[in-house]
């Protein structure tokens, strides 16, 4: 009995560093959007009222949104957390072909031209020293 008990002791020892070993860290995205000051309330809406709850269905976990000034342009920001990098892939490739997606942005685009200008996207890792 004595056996048994240490051998199931090791047995899960060895499962939660098996498990811990195979956890993935998760990785951030970055996306900055230029938007343009005379449509900004409809690129607002568009993004709170539509993309927010499509993404949703994809599983998209937006952390923080925001928006920066500066003289030559207004930008929208805002940060995603991705279990890893072909989850973000694969949502962000169902969320292009969803075709209520489709068909907002060509409504919006219709009624109030581009709503948004240049895109930029980046992955992030932490690094180790990174603090929570």
């Amino acid at each position: 009995m004595k056996k048994y008990l240490i051998f199931l002791v090791l047995l899960t020892g060895f499962a939660v560093k098996a498990q811990n070993a195979t956890q993935k860290t998760p990785i951030f995205q970055l996306r900055i959007y230029e938007i343009f000051e005379n449509n900004k309330k409809e690129f607002n809406e568009r993004f709170r009222d539509h993309a927010m709850r499509i993404m949703k269905k994809y599983n998209f976990k937006i952390t923080s949104i925001y928006e920066s000034k500066s003289d030559k342009k207004t930008e929208f920001v805002y940060f995603l957390e991705w279990p890893d990098e072909a989850t973000m892939k694969k949502a962000w490739e169902d969320f292009r072909k969803d075709q209520e997606w489709i068909d907002i942005k060509k409504e919006y685009t219709a009624k109030y031209g581009d709503v948004l200008g240049n895109i930029e996207d980046r992955v992030l890792t932490k690094v180790d020293y990174s603090p929570n």
